[in-house]
């Protein structure tokens, strides 16, 4: 079932690990991709010295001030493609970053993987039938941790336990 507007007005902090297990779903000439998303970032207000919106609204950042629900999808180190969901109320800058999906690890690897590129930048992700995501009902468990690649947040930021990623059974708990 396709996720609606409703479910991402809840907060960037809740919702990171709840979109864990979700499927990610991308619509293009070759078919439609499906992929369960194994990994998350929270990023979380102007305070947030990791947010892009630390800084304030510019040009680039206006759509984490938008509705949930919005895809911002942008560049990073000229080369990568990293694709977030906008969440909240409008006006509170915060979103999830898609770290991860089955089959591609990494948020540069998942988008050229999936072909998820700036030109779907700003899609609404609940109405849009190129790009969104739906539930399952897969609940996984997962473990938190420190987040990655924001060496220049400030130390608290840094510290947050904002990472989520899908705790994948060892063989010994296998019964």
């Amino acid at each position: 079932m396709r996720l609606e507007y409703e479910y991402f007005t809840g907060q960037a902090t809740e919702l990171a690990p709840d979109l864990l297990g979700k499927i990610l779903c991308h619509k293009t000439p070759s078919g439609i991709f499906r992929h369960r998303i194994t990994e998350t970032e929270c990023y979380y207000g102007e305070a947030d010295t990791a947010c892009h919106a630390s800084k304030g609204k510019t040009e680039r950042t206006k759509i984490l001030y938008g509705k949930g629900g919005t895809a911002y999808v942008y560049l990073c180190y000229g080369i990568h493609n990293l694709f977030n969901i906008v969440t909240g109320a409008e006006g509170f800058p915060q979103a999830v970053l898609i770290r991860g999906v089955e089959g591609h690890t990494g948020p540069g690897r998942l988008t050229k993987a999936m072909g998820i590129d700036r030109s779907l930048n700003g899609v609404d992700l609940t109405v849009s039938d190129v790009l969104w995501v739906e539930d399952n009902g897969c609940r996984p468990d997962y473990d938190k941790s420190k987040r990655i690649g924001i060496d220049y947040a400030a130390e608290a930021d840094r510290n947050r336990l904002w990472r989520f990623v899908i705790r994948h059974p060892k063989e010994t708990d296998i019964v």
